[in-house]
């Protein structure tokens, strides 16, 4: 008995016997209303000099009417458990799947209940979001556990080289030298991540700031000046004075990862062209080098997260750059391209809205 008493109890009996009680509601409101309009026509046919009460026809009438309302009102509850609850049923099933973690459950609906229809087909659309959401947030903590391991591993075996006594001056210092790189590039990771994560879950972004467009660039490339100048990199500017009212700092972060790339990518002598042109309705800034270029799947790729195009170069950086760069410019209101030929170079293009101080 116990187990009876608890079986009854579960959500899933609960349920059911909710749609079985509204079954039998719509089943004897259908019999009510078919007979409801059964009377009003026999009124009004009597109240025009036709009458049904002679008899046997009356009595062969009445029971007629209830057999017909029974059979129209069984028809109306089968169309309705089919039709409408067992859909109904069957989503919450997969919303209860999907809360457990199963993103894998997907619904059919062959009715032509327009509204049920679009129920399932908004069910499922939000079953595989979910599942590449699910996939995506798997991906990224693989990732970050490779990134962060990775200089971890070189950091403590540059250490144990240190502790060694026997190593000489200039081996101590290259060492160093290396467990400190091994650091910043922890650090700029975790920066990154931060950055990402930060722009990623903020709601608002900060007050507009007015400020000159070219300039900002410049000073993106000043910061970049040992970088460049150690590949005697030459720069072509062509930026006339434009002033904007847009997210400062954010952008910074966008021109100093956009040039770098284009310094790192670049051959040593080579020349970097930045250009600022002005539309009606959009600023177009330009970044193009002359260095190693992408193929087609590099450029599908270029801006996913921790994707690297050359893995030649993977010690260089931590592949979220590209992707913050993409984040912030669609904060922004922006959009921002890219086109390459492997050994031909590549051109990046940010495209912003212009605004009235502009």
């Amino acid at each position: 008995m116990k187990k009876i008493k608890q079986c009854n109890r579960s959500p899933e009996m609960r349920h059911y016997k909710r749609i079985a009680r509204r079954l039998t509601l719509a089943f004897f409101a259908t019999i009510f209303v078919l007979l409801s309009i059964f009377i009003l026509i026999m009124l009004l046919l009597e109240r025009h000099g036709i009458s049904f009460h002679s008899g046997t026809f009356s009595a062969f009438g009445s029971i007629s009417v209830y057999i017909i309302s029974v059979v129209l009102a069984s028809a109306v509850s089968y169309f309705a458990v089919w039709n409408i609850f067992r859909p109904l049923s069957d989503i919450s099933k997969g919303a209860k799947k999907i809360a457990h973690g199963d993103y894998s459950v997907r619904l059919s609906y062959k009715g032509r209940v327009k509204e049920l229809a679009e129920s399932v087909e908004n069910f499922n659309y939000m079953a595989q979001e979910l599942s590449s959401i699910e996939m995506i947030r798997n991906d990224f903590i693989a990732n970050v556990s490779h990134e962060f391991k990775t200089p971890l591993s070189s950091l403590n075996g540059y250490l144990t080289l240190l502790s060694d006594d026997s190593i000489s001056e200039s081996e101590r210092k290259e060492y160093l030298s290396k467990a400190f790189f091994s650091i910043e590039k922890l650090n700029d990771l975790t920066d990154n991540i931060l950055r990402l994560s930060k722009l990623e879950n903020q709601v608002t972004l900060d007050a507009p700031v007015t400020y000159r467009l070219d300039e900002q660039l410049r000073e993106a490339i000043v910061l970049l000046e040992p970088k460049w100048s150690r590949k005697n990199i030459s720069f072509d500017l062509e930026m006339p004075e434009i002033t904007i009212s847009g997210q400062r700092s954010l952008l910074f972060q966008v021109w100093t990862n956009i040039i770098g790339n284009a310094i790192k990518f670049s051959d040593t002598g080579g020349c970097i062209t930045v250009k600022l042109e002005r539309s009606p309705h959009h600023y177009k800034i330009y970044v193009i080098d002359e260095g190693v270029g992408m193929t087609d799947e590099q450029q599908r790729h270029i801006f996913d997260k921790f994707y690297q195009a050359d893995s030649s170069r993977q010690s260089q950086g931590n592949g979220l750059g590209l992707a913050l760069c993409k984040e912030i410019v669609s904060r922004c209101n922006g959009k921002i391209y890219v086109t390459s030929k492997p050994g031909e170079g590549s051109v990046f293009l940010i495209s912003l809205k212009t605004t009235k101080e502009g």
